[in-house]
């Protein structure tokens, strides 16, 4: 029977993590052994030290009521009588270290310091002669000397160790499988509004994030599913009205229609022309245009070229910035035409720089809408026939305008004036992004705006004043 993916997966990771914690445990255990296993042996010494002093203290009271040989027999004591006790030929380090901490101990709970010789059974187990203080004979009293063990190691150092690895793989599991998965996908839910084509979220880390991140994939292949209808929908709406546009357009140019009825004919059909165009913008957005560094006074003057010149005004400045020309030169257009449209001439386009943004002012003398209107203009198919005071589009051009301005990581003011250069303003206001051509301020310094050079390209006529 086949292992099923999701099964493998599972076991997969319980023996990666049952390793590292496997690992982890053996290691906190070594660090531990070598910082506290002295300290340890210390106190168990320091115990061995009472219970021995309590024990060697007993002997010396008994000893004097009642020999050595009665003692030995009654408690079971190993007493040497009148004799030196006899030692080994060569005694370990360790154990003479151990031998000397606990003189240490004795000599500091009884009353008088004890002699120690080190002794060893017939089993090779260390041990030791300790000096009993007797009225008549000397006698020795001989008890087991336990080392301390290195291997396996005190209970005390086992349970820190598996407490300290435990800790340790929490945190690493945490780290690894909650943390860097959580942070890949916080910065994807960051990119969601880009509106550019982004690789799906690895599916990686606990199971829970991995749940979260498959279910955000989704969500962001189904908003990119609508976007891509909602760019159809609107293309195939433009691109339908191009047929009976072209036909009317062909019907007008037949003699039969008098004046009046071309005239009006010819209106309508400038306004289904501008909402089909309109339709076509906000469906391509400009997306997927690549960003160039441009200077953009030379590429505002070449914007507006079309526009008349007798109603139109540039005060520009020599700077440069990374942008979508394409774009952006059709939301500045559009919002030219809307100062036109719906405003009063003369229309002011001014590019200034505002600290680390660069903003892009297009002024007309119109009363503007207000304020409590600027949020909801933004938005698509909004009109505001009744704060400009002119017939409107399709209620798309300042959501074009927007949604261009967006994809800059910029943003669009408004702003109302006094009359210099203009009572009502739109403003872009874009990031630099500042290349090595970014930043060059014109002669005129940079709180003067200059008039561009392109009005006096291929003509004598002077700028509108």
């Amino acid at each position: 029977m086949p292992v099923q993916p999701g099964l493998k997966r599972g076991l997969t990771r319980f023996g990666i993590w049952g390793t590292t914690l496997l690992t982890s445990w053996l290691l906190a255990l070594l660090v531990l052994q070598v910082l506290f296993g002295r300290q340890l042996e210390r106190n168990q010494t320091l115990q061995l030290g009472r219970d021995l002093a309590l024990n060697v203290r007993l002997t010396e009271l008994t000893l004097e009521r009642y020999p050595p040989a009665l003692i030995s027999e009654l408690t079971g004591l190993e007493l040497l009588v009148s004799q030196q006790p006899p030692g080994p030929n060569k005694e370990a380090q360790a154990m003479a270290q151990r031998r000397q901490e606990l003189q240490q101990v004795l000599c500091a709970r009884l009353t008088q310091c004890p002699e120690l010789r080190p002794a060893v059974n017939r089993a090779g187990t260390p041990e030791v002669w300790i000096e009993l203080f007797s009225p008549l004979e000397p006698v020795w009293l001989r008890t087991p000397l336990p080392m301390a063990r290195a291997w396996p190691p005190q209970p005390m150092l086992l349970l820190l160790a598996l407490v300290s690895a435990v800790v340790m793989t929490g945190v690493l599991y945490l780290l690894l499988d909650v943390a860097r998965p959580l942070r890949k996908l916080e910065d994807a839910v960051s990119r969601v509004g880009e509106h550019n084509e982004r690789d799906p979220v690895p599916e990686q880390g606990a199971p829970e994030v991995r749940r979260i991140s498959r279910r955000f994939n989704a969500m962001v292949r189904r908003l990119a599913e609508d976007q891509r209808e909602r760019a159809t929908m609107l293309a195939g709406i433009a691109h339908d009205l191009r047929a009976p546009l072209t036909r009317l357009q062909f019907r007008l140019s037949m003699p039969e229609l008098n004046a009046d009825e071309r005239t009006r004919c010819q209106s309508d059909l400038d306004a289904l022309e501008r909402i089909t165009g309109q339709f076509l913008l906000y469906a391509g957005g400009g997306d997927r245009e690549e960003c160039v560094a441009c200077p953009l006074d030379q590429w505002l003057a070449e914007t507006v070229a079309g526009q008349p010149r007798d109603q139109l005004q540039l005060q520009l400045i020599s700077i440069s910035a990374l942008i979508r020309p394409v774009a952006l030169g059709r939301a500045v257009s559009n919002l030219v035409d809307n100062a036109f449209s719906y405003g009063e001439a003369p229309v002011v386009v001014r590019l200034r720089r505002t600290g680390p943004d660069v903003a892009i002012e297009v002024w007309d003398q119109g009363r503007g809408m207000p304020a409590s209107e600027w949020e909801r203009a933004l938005q698509p198919f909004q009109r505001l026939d009744s704060a400009r005071g002119r017939q409107g589009h399709c209620g798309l051009g300042l959501a074009i305008v927007n949604h261009v301005v967006r994809t800059h990581e910029g943003k669009i003011d408004f702003q109302q004036g006094s009359g210099d250069p203009g009572r009502f303003a739109v403003i872009i206001n874009l990031p630099i992004h500042e290349t090595k051509s970014a930043v060059i301020q014109d002669k005129s310094g940079p709180d003067q705006a200059g008039t561009s050079d392109f009005w006096q390209k291929g003509t004598t006529d002077s700028p509108p004043a």
